[in-house]
């Protein structure tokens, strides 16, 4: 899959510097290219849409508030989002003293039948893939979201969480054979849940 964000760099670094000087209209088009893949971010990690919705919301209250002192570093714009939406989920565990509830997956397999609902099924299956990423390493959980669900590429990851493309490699091997185990043992079927994280 190519990588969305390299595609619109020049006009991103256009509208980042119209935003660093004030102008909501470039700061309104940063957040229109850029919003969806931060809830979508924050929502895998605490499996909530509302409290998700507020904390998106945060996210972009302080980077408009950090605009002007951004520096651009070579590294797409989503990546300094992903850091304070980061920050912003560690911030609520702490505060809450919790971990996202963990729903035991491997207790309950969906039983699979020809007449079963296939939108049933595939909600099952994403409930199921959004708590088996929520029991991963808190690294093995980004890696996931960023290479597979928002389409990044390895090196864009890479750049993202300050780390070498072969530490992603095997960060990401080690978060889908951990995945592919819970889904399994949940009772269903890996390579198709997988295979569509990512479309």
């Amino acid at each position: 899959m190519a990588d969305k964000q390299d595609v619109t760099r020049v006009d991103e670094g256009r509208l980042i510097r119209r935003a660093r000087q004030g102008d909501a209209d470039a700061f309104a088009c940063l957040y229109q290219e850029t919003v969806q893949a931060v809830y979508r971010y924050i929502y895998l990690r605490v499996n909530d849409t509302q409290l998700a919705e507020d904390m998106t919301g945060d996210v972009y209250m302080r980077a408009l508030k950090a605009m002007g002192s951004y520096q651009e570093q070579g590294k797409p714009f989503i990546a300094w989002l992903y850091r304070i939406a980061h920050a912003r989920v560690v911030d609520h565990y702490r505060r809450t003293d919790r971990r996202p509830v963990e729903s035991d997956i491997e207790a309950e397999p969906i039983p699979v039948s020809a007449d079963m609902d296939h939108s049933l099924l595939r909600r099952q299956a994403a409930k199921a893939l959004r708590e088996a990423i929520a029991q991963l390493t808190d690294e093995q959980q980004q890696v996931v979201i960023l290479r597979f669900i928002e389409g990044h590429s390895l090196e864009t990851a890479a750049q993202i969480m300050g780390k070498n493309a072969n530490a992603i490699k095997a960060l990401q091997h080690r978060a889908l054979r951990s995945l592919a185990g819970r889904l399994a043992r949940a009772g269903f079927d890996v390579e198709a849940i997988l295979a569509g994280l990512s479309s």
